[in-house]
């Protein structure tokens, strides 16, 4: 990590990292996803439930970072103390994959963007996409192996630089509104599907998931912070005004245009509508703001996706090369091993449908794992009372809430649906090689009991999972 003892990262620094990897691809296709799944209703009330429930992982984020200290790789660090080696070696690979699906995701949607002008791309998936997007990839690769510390301050840039065209989308839409036409589409209106409004919410509730992925970005790098409180501090500000653009995206478009013009929009939708709105100035803006956002989200993961399998070597949950660094003090095999993931992920999406969908999907699934073990490792530290002797008014406060988001976890492992649980066995499972390696190189015992146990139930979720791929019950 080249972000020395000497040279820590302010609490600005840190809202930028806990923004930029927050907004990035999903809020930009917000609005069809929404506007086909459900109406303005059944969207007020999945913010609802996705806000409160991330509002409640971000309190225990920032409980432990300010009581527990020397856990200082964030969400790895939290499964592996409450839950043993194993789980916190799942939470550190899930997490780690979690980044490497959503840079994949930014490439998709950057080169789907860019279809719209140069047919060549298509919708993001095809050969010439697939290209481009590659040498991209490995031009970071080498920019990154120069230094973290400057990616960090170049993050900071672009985030400011990104959150623009969202504000201006905001002001014109908000202009435009009609409240007639936000009625019309209040219960839904001509494209929502006849279904149960639970099943609607539910439709956009891994969307919700991966659009809030990044609010522990700040507790990832905690070890970095000029103080402990500024992480906690980064975590709520980030969280509040990220969630705030988030459902203005969502719900001011439903005054615009009808729900059934929405869900038609090709990726990403809000060009689409200011397009609608303003003419066709409106898409090329929002898609050049698009791209300077996605570039941001990718460099904000390229940093976590280095420090977090690095951090888990160094803690002898991952094979020791990954914590190697070069002059530069990058995690330079970690970051090899990163984009040759990333690298394979672009080639799968040429035989994928929908390649952005997948991956937003995906990756919710993914981080479910990581985000629930971290909430229950909260909720377990807030009930045995620990450090609370001088404020012991908070505890109450914080059980409540770490339960809250303990539950909010494993609701969305449900709603997320099985398919999503059988393709993160499929990831997961294979990856218990490197912990296996990891544990003999350090002649440790491999398993204990119960972590068999956890094994086992990923390996035939793994099995059934390539299964349902090869007989066509899953796909992509």
């Amino acid at each position: 990590m080249a972000v020395g003892t000497d040279q820590k990262i302010s609490l600005a620094a840190l809202t930028a990292m806990v923004v930029g990897s927050m907004v990035g691809a999903g809020i930009f296709s917000l609005p069809r996803t929404f506007g086909g799944a459900t109406g303005a209703f059944g969207a007020l009330i999945a913010w609802g439930i996705a806000g409160t429930g991330m509002y409640a992982l971000a309190h225990v984020f920032r409980v432990l970072a300010e009581r527990k200290p020397e856990l200082d790789a964030g969400i790895y660090a939290y499964a592996r103390a409450g839950f043993g080696h194993y789980a916190g070696f799942l939470s550190a690979y899930g997490y780690w994959l979690v980044g490497c699906i959503a840079d994949v995701s930014y490439w998709v949607l950057i080169k789907s963007t860019l279809g719209a002008f140069f047919p060549a791309f298509g919708d993001g998936n095809t050969v010439p996409a697939v290209l481009v997007s590659s040498i991209a990839l490995w031009l970071f690769h080498f920019m990154i192996l120069q230094g973290v510390k400057q990616a960090t301050l170049i993050n900071m840039v672009v985030t400011a630089a990104k959150i623009i065209p969202i504000l201006v989308f905001i002001v014109i839409i908000s202009v435009a509104f009609n409240l007639d036409q936000f009625a019309e589409n209040f219960w839904g209106g001509n494209a929502v599907p006849e279904e149960p409004l639970f099943e609607q919410v539910r439709a956009t509730m891994l969307v919700t998931v991966f659009v809030f992925i990044g609010i522990e970005g700040a507790s990832v790098y905690s070890r970095h912070a000029q103080r402990r409180s500024d992480v906690g501090a980064a975590t709520i500000i980030g969280f509040i005004g990220v969630t705030a653009l988030m459902v203005l995206v969502t719900l001011l478009p439903y005054g615009v245009l009808d729900s059934a013009a929405i869900a038609g929009m090709r990726q990403p939708s809000m060009a689409g509508v200011l397009e609608a709105v303003v003419g066709p100035w409106g898409a090329v803006f929002v898609s050049i703001g698009l791209i300077v956002s996605v570039l941001g989200a990718y460099l904000a993961w390229s940093l976590i996706c280095i420090e977090v399998p690095s951090r888990a070597a160094k803690s002898g949950d991952m094979p020791s090369f990954l914590g190697k660094e070069n002059s530069n003090g990058v995690p330079s095999a970690a970051l090899w091993l990163t984009n040759a993931t990333i690298q394979l992920f672009l080639i799968s999406t040429l035989f994928s449908e929908d390649a952005f969908t997948l991956m937003l999907k995906l990756t919710s699934a993914m981080v479910l794992i990581p985000y629930l073990l971290a909430a229950a490792y909260g909720f377990d530290v807030v009930r045995r009372g620990e450090d609370y002797a001088a404020r012991p008014q908070e505890r109450r406060r914080d059980l409540f809430l770490a339960g809250l988001a303990t539950l909010y976890a494993a609701f969305m492992v449900y709603a997320g649906g099985m398919n999503f649980v059988l393709l993160s066995a499929v990831l997961y499972a294979p990856g218990t090689l490197l912990y296996v390696w990891a544990r003999h190189e350090r002649r440790m015992r491999v398993f204990s009991r119960p972590e068999w146990c956890i094994f086992l139930l990923a390996a035939i979720g793994c099995i059934v999972g390539v299964y349902g791929l090869l007989t066509g019950a899953i796909t992509l």
